[in-house]
């Protein structure tokens, strides 16, 4: 009974702060539904008169500028890079954990340091190498650019999950004949099916919302959504309504895919961490 009345008040604490985290997703909704003038207001108007204005204006009412050709381009970016590098992370966990190599732990610090440079200093001699090979506005140079970046947060992640899979399982499958691939697609991925969810998942988001590679190096063939988006902030000014519309647009592929996948994602990110 005690133990019961010391989390309650950790619980609410965990409620106030997922309600904070979600406010100003559900005012950037809100805002969506305002007209500019309403959404420019000072103090914000709650009950402004709501309209699909925004909306119409981000699909291309009043420009004439079609969001579809940039969403398409993110989602071949995002789900082109996420399947690579599973295709890639998956063996190399394995490597790392089920069959680990001598200072697997400075391989895989070595793997996540990469992540330590900041973007910002390599984007001059990436834009320099992509602008040498004819590569500039190129929606596969930045798929291969993406699946570079997720790469070692990915064999990071698929390491901790391999590690769970039980070796009699591997034991049997080896007695059995089976080679590596069946082994991974028969009997590692089922087991490791919640981790390879997680990471995918969040391979997918770090993809979908990059923003300064695909600024830098894409123009008119290769833009993405985030790049759509930095478009309805103009000289004229900042469409609020027309910001967040477009927003809440964008922001929709990666609602719905941690919407589809919550049960394997919750397993996956709790998978490996109690010993």
């Amino acid at each position: 009974m005690t133990s019961r009345k010391m989390w309650r008040p950790w619980g609410l604490f965990a409620w106030l702060a997922g309600i904070l985290f979600a406010l100003p997703v559900l005012w950037m909704v809100l805002t969506s539904f305002h007209s500019e003038s309403d959404a420019a207001t000072n103090p914000p108007s709650l009950l402004a008169p709501l309209t699909l204005s925004g909306y119409e204006e981000f699909f291309g009412a009043g420009s004439g500028a079609s969001p579809w050709p940039p969403l398409i381009n993110s989602a071949s970016a995002s789900i082109g890079s996420t399947v690579i590098v599973l295709l890639l992370a998956i063996p190399a966990a394995y490597a790392l954990s089920i069959k680990p190599v001598r200072k697997w732990s400075d391989v895989l610090f070595f793997f996540l340091s990469t992540k330590m440079l900041p973007v910002v200093a390599g984007t001059l001699p990436i834009y320099l190498f992509a602008q040498f090979s004819g590569l500039l506005d190129n929606i596969s140079f930045l798929t291969i650019l993406y699946t570079s970046m997720n790469l070692p947060i990915a064999v990071w992640l698929m390491r901790s999950f391999l590690a769970e899979v039980p070796t009699e399982m591997l034991e049997a499958a080896a007695l059995d004949g089976a080679g590596l691939v069946t082994t991974l697609r028969r009997v590692v991925a089922p087991v490791a099916m919640p981790g390879i969810a997680a990471t995918s998942l969040i391979c997918f988001i770090f993809s979908w919302n990059e923003l300064l590679f695909a600024r830098v190096l894409t123009g008119v063939v290769a833009g993405t959504a985030p790049v759509f988006l930095t478009s309805f902030v103009t000289s004229q000014g900042l469409f609020l309504a027309k910001v967040c519309a477009a927003a809440t647009v964008i922001s929709l592929p990666v609602l719905a895919a941690g919407f589809a996948a919550q049960d394997k994602l919750v397993q996956g990110l709790s998978l490996g961490a109690v010993k």
